[in-house]
Order: C-alpha cells, then structure tokens, then sequence
C-alpha cells in the first residue's frame, strides 16, 4: 500500500475558483489499495510550504504531487523542473510580491521533479486528454511550493517523490476572456486520477521525446 498527498491552491488573482482546488476535492480516497490524501494551501508565499511540510509529517506519504492553475495553457502540463526564485508579477493572497529572491539560500539553483512525469504525459494523451511536458513552472506561487517540497524531500524526506501539474482554466472561467483557453472539470479530473495511477504503478520513467526547440 502506497500513500500520495495531493495538493490544490485556494483561488487567486481576482478569480473566484481554482480548478486546482476544485478537481482535488472530487479525488477518490482510495485508489485500489493505494491512499489519496488532499490538501487545500493558500496561495501565498513560506505559508504554503509550511503546511505541506506540516501534512508531510503528519500523513508521511509516499509521493507529493501538487496542482496549480495555469491560465493560458492549452492542456495538462508535467512540469519538468522547480526553480530557485521567486519573481511575482502580482501579489500573492495575503500581499506579498518578492522581486529576484531565493526560495531557500542553501537550495540548489534548480530541482527536477522525480515523478514518471513521460509515463504520465503518455498515458494520459493515450486517453484523449491533451497534455504536456512543461519546462517553467513559472515564477509565482506555484514555482514556489514545486521548489520547496523538492527542497523539502531532498533535506527532510529523502524516501519521497514529488513533483507538480499545471491545469488550465475551467471553461466558466474564461467568459469574457477571447481566445482563453480552458479544459472541462472532467477532463481535467481523468487525467489527474492517470496522473496518480501512473505515480503508483511507475517506478522508473520511459523514455520518450518530451522536449522543445524553445
């Protein structure tokens, strides 16, 4: 029996939802014998971190895997690797907007995820979900907590695996927004439950082209 921590952010940027939130809330609890455990984390800098830290210890799971909303993208996005830098184009939810700053001073300048994150791609596109591999989490929030559980799992919890998914927007969302594109709350929540299949059941990634000329 395998255990997984799955994370959503709280809505932010003027938006009234996170599809983030809201498609880890329709998870299942139980995926054959394997545990699904659920965390909802503001979007705000050192707080978010804290908490999954906290849940960490208290749930001890196997893998953390944290989702995120990407508005503009087209489908699921993998991310490949976390950064060492916050740089907010807009204020988090309690305020706070650091500028070209470290994450952690002693963190390494980048940190990939070590999730199967081409299994994931590929099986979830073999499902008629669009998705992709990412190479930029950004640097706002979600940037941040994909960082700092890296960081977390290479200095506390080295028996662990983490990594994070973008998702686009929910189709209600981009009312107004022309050429915005968005994906269904049910698609999106198929392909994150692949997502979790694929974490327990591959233990080592395929290999696969999965990369960008830019």
């Amino acid at each position: 029996m395998k255990r997984i921590l799955v994370t959503g952010f709280d809505p932010f940027g003027g938006e009234k939802i996170n599809p983030a939130l809201e498609v880890i809330k329709l998870l299942p609890k139980k995926i054959g014998e394997n545990e699904i455990k659920i965390l909802e984390i503001p979007t705000v800098y050192k707080k978010s971190i804290e908490k999954i830290d906290k849940e960490i210890e208290n749930y001890n799971p196997d893998y953390i895997l944290s989702i995120g909303q990407a508005g503009g993208r087209t489908d699921i996005s993998i991310e490949r690797i976390a950064i060492n830098i916050d740089d907010f184009r807009i204020k988090d939810n309690e305020g706070n907007q650091p500028i070209d700053e470290k994450i952690y001073s002693d963190g390494e300048n980048a940190y990939f995820s070590t999730l199967p994150i081409k299994a994931i791609q590929s099986e979830i596109t073999k499902n008629n979900i669009p998705a992709s591999i990412s190479n930029t989490a950004g640097t706002f929030v979600c940037n941040h907590v994909f960082y700092g559980v890296r960081y977390l799992v290479e200095k506390k919890y080295k028996d662990k695996k983490s990594g994070f998914i973008h998702i686009p927007y929910l189709p209600e969302q981009v009312i107004g927004k022309a050429d915005t594109p968005s994906m269904s709350l049910d698609n999106i929540l198929k392909g994150i439950i692949i997502a979790i299949e694929t974490i327990f059941s591959v233990e080592n990634d395929i290999k696969k082209i999965g990369g960008s000329i830019c």
